[in-house]
């Protein structure tokens, strides 16, 4: 238990273990025989021994004699631990059952890591969903569930962090893909040195401003343009520097993602996925691809080669496919042809089966829907391969330029 864990911490040399408990030799105190009875410190050197990483003495959960935490432990369980009494493993107790994590999981720092098949604060619901779904829901781009870096409760992935009780996760993402310990020189939890301070992190990967490159951007390039020209030449007559689909180096753009020639251009303008479906057809298999527009077999027509211009249905019976379940013909948003929904050109954002998408509700990122890196589905984004994200935003991929 956790007493168990301070005796094994602080019992070296200061006393004897006689069956489960210190017996402390001369001039040594607590529990583990951890605490000097003559203090050498003064109060405020010791009280600055005891603060943790907010300042507060012991957590606001002990005393400080000497420098180290005596946490309270009152009920004489343990429960509050820790070098600053950062530990409360009381959090984990269930108030009906009065169990730890209600016994459906293992308390650690006064966070419960629940059993599969049981989730909550306190393990106290069990999963509506089974073992494969779950563990399909939890899986990484890479195979791995919760990229080894948490675990699987309930298809959600709850990940491991390299201090529990820090407000900030380094570790983070659906299914844990992002490592923002990736980005910093030297690890410190507390210092802001990601990317030698010459780019952001993104998903722990970084991303160099111009001018430097490397793995942590710690290679000035160089470039006899100044920042403001080099992306003046990468924006060209497009809104955002590369289009918004790749990084710009000293004036040149590099497409993501690498080595996919879908997406080219000098400023990444030629976006061919954009002439693909869910499913990955290109055009409807009715087209070519031509800079990400489709350009139509001559019997077809739409966005993506899908509709026929002839038709063998009556109008009777295609309209009665267009009808929403509101009985409404394309909801009031678009014409029936042959059967499915035409929707408005006018409103670019309309889309879906019946006209009953809004796709101004999908995310967006640096001003663009899906980031570019993905199709809008009925307000939800459907990233291509190798992006992740509400928005499309998390390059995934093995490699980065």
């Amino acid at each position: 238990n956790s007493l168990l864990a301070v005796m094994e911490t602080f019992d070296k040399g200061h006393g004897k273990c006689d069956c489960g408990r210190c017996k402390c030799d001369e001039g040594w105190l607590g529990d583990a025989c951890q605490y000097p009875a003559n203090c050498d410190l003064t109060k405020k050197k010791s009280n600055q021994m005891c603060k943790n990483s907010q300042d507060i003495i012991c957590s606001n959960a002990g005393t400080c004699h000497c420098g180290r935490c005596k946490c309270d432990n009152s009920d004489g369980n343990g429960l509050v631990y820790g070098k600053f009494c950062e530990c409360d493993d009381r959090e984990c107790i269930d108030d009906e059952t009065e169990e730890i994590c209600g016994g459906h999981g293992k308390c650690y720092c006064g966070n419960c890591y629940c059993q599969a098949g049981w989730h909550g604060d306190k393990c106290e619901f069990q999963c509506d969903i089974t073992p494969w779904e779950s563990k399909r829901r939890c899986t990484s781009p890479d195979g791995k569930v919760c990229s080894n870096r948490g675990i699987c409760v309930c298809g959600e992935c709850s990940c491991h962090d390299v201090d529990p009780t820090g407000d900030w996760g380094d570790i983070h993402g659906d299914t844990c893909e992002c490592d923002e310990r990736d980005c910093r020189a030297v690890y410190d939890r507390y210092s802001d040195d990601f990317c030698s301070g010459h780019g952001q992190c993104n998903c722990g990967r970084c991303d160099c401003k111009v001018g430097w490159y490397g793995k942590k951007c710690e290679h000035p390039r160089s470039c006899p343009l100044s920042m403001e020209e080099s992306i003046r030449k990468c924006q060209g007559s497009a809104t955002l520097p590369c289009s918004g689909r790749g990084k710009c180096e000293c004036g040149k753009c590099t497409c993501y993602p690498p080595g996919d020639n879908r997406v080219y251009g000098k400023t990444c303008e030629c976006d061919d996925r954009r002439c693909e479906d869910l499913d990955g057809v290109v055009c409807g298999g009715h087209g070519t691809c031509s800079c990400g527009r489709c350009v139509c077999e001559k019997g077809w027509f739409g966005t993506l080669c899908q509709h026929p211009r002839k038709c063998n249905l009556t109008e009777e019976h295609s309209n009665s496919l267009c009808e929403s379940a509101d009985g409404i013909l394309c909801s009031g948003k678009g014409s029936c042809h042959c059967g499915k929904c035409l929707c408005s050109a006018e409103e670019w954002y309309i889309s879906g089966e019946f006209c009953d998408c809004d796709d101004r509700d999908c995310d967006k990122h640096d001003g663009l829907i899906c980031t570019g890196n993905g199709i809008c589905s009925c307000g939800n984004c459907e990233c291509w391969d190798g992006w992740n994200g509400n928005a499309c935003e998390i390059w995934l991929g093995t490699e980065y330029p």
